[in-house]
């Protein structure tokens, strides 16, 4: 027969004491509250960069941008559908901004895909206001290239350069004397007259550019009625508070906007050709 040790019979294990459980809990929450205490300084300063959170709602919420951008991307690929997408966001934000300087509403950029993209906002009483508000865009596109084009300098880099190259072109395109372009606008504070000369300009550079024809019958049904109303002697009424100083400093803010991206336009296309585009 074999013999056993007797054996001690199983105990369960002592169950945890309530203030342990307890003790546990404010432990955790002291420490919730250092870390607190400790990122406070970060999460306030965080919070003062409200402009982050701005273009966070752009992106989020102009489903119109990521409409275009994937369209953009399907036909161009990535790396150029991007370039378009934010050259025309850029120009867009310079006009949004300044409607805001005049403490006037606006809404956000809207994009058409293959059409461009445009700034809603109150017109303001002020038509030398109205020019500025319309060159604002241009000038925002303009500091854009400049800024690649040094980029790509410095760093010999073409892709930041043919950057620099869209952008200067997109934003002298839209110099065009003749409504609905930033230019027309501006020349309606000068002399609407002048946008005669527009018509022509732009017949000829999309013959010389080989402008696709849906766009330009989109820009004639655009621009055509302020055309007519004009020819028939309609005068915006606030031209007629519009002093000849005015119409010197808007002239002068126009010649001087349209020949900066003609230098950079020229610059940026002298330092692409012969290069492999960088798409």
């Amino acid at each position: 027969m074999e013999s056993r040790e007797p054996q001690e019979p199983d105990r369960d294990p002592a169950p945890a004491h309530p203030n342990n459980a307890a003790r546990n809990v404010g432990t955790g929450l002291v420490g919730l509250a250092l870390l607190a205490a400790k990122f406070k300084t970060l999460i306030a300063i965080l919070l003062e960069f409200k402009f982050l959170f701005f273009f966070a709602k752009v992106f989020a919420l102009s489903w119109t941008f990521l409409l275009s951008l994937w369209l953009y991307v399907m036909v161009f690929g990535w790396r150029f559908a991007i370039v378009i997408l934010l050259t025309l966001l850029v120009h867009e934000l310079g006009h949004y901004f300044a409607f805001r300087s005049y403490g006037l509403e606006a809404r956000l950029p809207q994009f058409v895909p293959f059409m461009g993209a445009f700034t809603m906002g109150v017109p303001p009483d002020d038509l030398e206001h109205d020019a500025y508000i319309a060159l604002a865009g241009p000038l925002t596109g303009l500091a854009l290239a400049v800024l690649c084009y040094v980029i790509g300098q410095l760093f010999h880099d073409p892709f930041w350069i043919a950057v620099a190259d869209v952008s200067a072109f997109l934003n002298l395109f839209n110099m065009l004397p003749v409504p609905p372009f930033d230019g027309g606008r501006v020349i309606a504070a000068v002399w609407p007259p002048l946008w005669i000369l527009g018509v022509a300009a732009f017949v000829v550079v999309a013959i010389l550019w080989h402008v696709p024809i849906i766009f330009v019958i989109v820009i004639g049904v655009l621009g055509i009625p302020a055309i007519v109303s004009m020819w028939r002697g309609n005068v915006d009424p606030r031209a007629l508070n519009l002093t000849l100083a005015a119409r010197v400093r808007v002239s002068l803010s126009y010649v001087a906007t349209a020949i900066s991206l003609l230098f950079v336009l020229s610059q940026a296309h002298v330092g692409t050709s012969g290069t492999p585009t960088p798409w």
